[in-house]
Order: structure tokens, then C-alpha cells, then sequence
């Protein structure tokens, strides 16, 4: 996706609040929208989503599926959750089946299942959130666009931020995310995009950064949080393997009794 050339403002002669953007970012790229508050960087991910258009320049090459998460959640909407959800799940296209299949699979993962029935304006702030990720997902997005999305969450949802991203990077889609908190750490090799006075100056990711790649043993029920835990820190998981180390019995490993985790550093720790 391209933005080329791209001006908004929000009153015919009101001030630029974005000028002049020229920045692009590619399948399994993400970007981290960084500046302080009142610059721009919520305007740049509206334009980049789709939500608002330029008044001048253009987007393209946007992929026909965007998840969109803002940073505070519009609850104030007459639908439970389960109503919300299945709904959004039809409009991105899903059948029946697989909608009610979708909405299952996120309120689960998310720990919305206690909440289906719940309307949204009862909800509290992070649960709210939750929603929003959750409706954000509902079908693989091809680009996923996340305003400050570690507001508001629980540390456990906090944690599974970054495993989201990892999804769709995998997935061949691109993520754009901002970020006040320092949360994006978590995201080794992401550009950065700075906003200064609506300008945009586009950071790529070190290309000397050293990494070195660690085996980790752990027990085989505890591989998939383990997983989880080793990504939300910034890690990449290369593999999950049954344990090969010298002095496990065949017939141990075999049982899966235990596993091998490989991972790499995060960028920035020590090696």
C-alpha cells in the first residue's frame, strides 16, 4: 500500500493537518506510527484504513481487507455483543455458518464469551477494546490498522497484541500500529514512521542488527503459552520441535513429554 503525495485537512480553510505524506509499506511489513499527541498520527491511520480520504493525493494498492481498531472503541451502539459481532462478520462477507464459527473463535480467545450477551454500552473500556480486536479479525485482514491498541487491555490481552500482528504478517498482510506506550518494543524489525507538523519521515528497521537464535526445552503442555509469551515479548519463533536433546530417551521424546522452542532475541536485548 502507497500513500502518495496525500493533504487533509478537516474544514475547507482549516490548517494541514497531514501534507504532503509520501510513505508505503509491503506484505508482511509493519510500521509503528510514532510522535507526540495532537500531530497527526490518528488522521495518518484513518487515511491509511480508509476512514477518511485525502483532500488532495491518494492511496493505493490498500488490500480489499481492513481491520480497523481505533483507539477508543465506539460502544455507545443499541447491539450486544453478540449481535455486534455476528453483524460485522456478514458485512466483511462471512456466510452465516462461518460468521456465528468466527464470533465463537474471537469472544473465546479474547475472554468475551461471558459478555455475548451483554449490550455495548455496559461494557467497560477494555472489554470494549476487546471488541473492537475481536471484529477487527473476524476474517484475515490483508492490512490491519491498530490505533494505540494496548489501551485500556488486561495484561493478558496485552501480551496477545503482538501474537495478532505476527498472524497477519505471517499471512502475507501488513499491519500499521501507534503506539505512546512503548508497547511496540515488541515488534523487532517494524519501521517507523515519524510525525512531526503533518510531515511524515519514514525510519526503516536496522539492517546490521545482529541476532543470535536460543533452543529453549519446555514441557510439552506448556508449549503453547509458552509460545505466546515468548512473541508478546518481541521474539521470533522459528519452530516448535519434539525434544532432541543429548540424554532424553528416544521413547521420551517420542511421547511429547517434552519440546524444543527455537526462538531469536528481541531487537535490542543482549546477546
Amino acid at each position: 500500500m502507497r500513500l502518495e503525495n496525500v493533504w487533509l485537512r478537516y474544514h475547507r480553510r482549516g490548517p494541514w493537518v497531514l501534507r504532503d505524506v509520501r510513505v508505503r509499506i509491503g506484505p508482511g511489513e509493519v510500521a509503528v506510527v510514532l510522535g507526540r499527541n495532537g500531530v497527526g498520527k490518528s488522521t495518518l491511520l484513518q487515511v491509511a484504513a480508509g476512514v477518511l480520504r485525502p483532500g488532495r493525493g491518494r492511496v493505493t494498492e490498500r488490500p480489499a481487507r481492513v481491520g480497523w481498531v481505533p483507539e477508543r472503541f465506539p460502544a455507545d451502539q443499541p447491539f450486544t455483543v453478540d449481535r455486534y459481532l455476528t453483524g460485522m462478520a456478514r458485512v466483511a462477507g462471512l456466510g452465516r455458518a462461518a460468521a456465528d464459527k468466527a464470533v465463537t473463535a474471537w469472544t473465546d480467545r479474547l475472554g468475551l464469551a461471558a459478555f455475548r450477551a451483554v449490550r455495548l454500552p455496559e461494557l467497560s473500556k477494555g472489554t470494549a477494546q476487546k471488541v473492537g480486536l475481536a471484529q477487527a479479525m473476524l476474517r484475515p485482514p490483508g492490512l490491519l490498522v491498530l490505533d494505540e491498541p494496548w489501551e485500556g487491555l488486561d495484561a493478558a490481552t496485552r501480551e496477545l497484541v503482538p501474537e495478532l500482528v505476527d498472524e497477519v504478517l505471517t499471512a502475507g498482510g501488513s499491519v500499521l500500529v501507534s503506539d505512546h506506550r512503548g508497547e511496540t518494543v515488541r515488534l523487532p524489525g517494524a519501521h517507523r514512521w515519524m510525525v512531526a507538523d503533518g510531515t511524515v519521515t519514514e525510519e526503516a528497521p536496522p539492517a546490521d542488527e545482529t541476532l543470535a537464535v536460543v533452543e529453549v526445552a519446555v514441557p510439552a503442555a506448556r508449549v503453547a503459552g509458552t509460545v505466546a509469551r515468548l512473541r508478546a515479548e518481541g521474539h521470533q519463533v522459528l519452530r516448535v520441535r519434539p525434544d532432541a536433546r543429548p540424554g532424553i530417551p528416544p521413547e521420551r521424546a517420542a511421547t511429547g513429554d517434552t519440546a524444543d522452542v527455537v526462538v531469536e532475541p528481541a531487537a535490542g536485548e543482549a546477546r
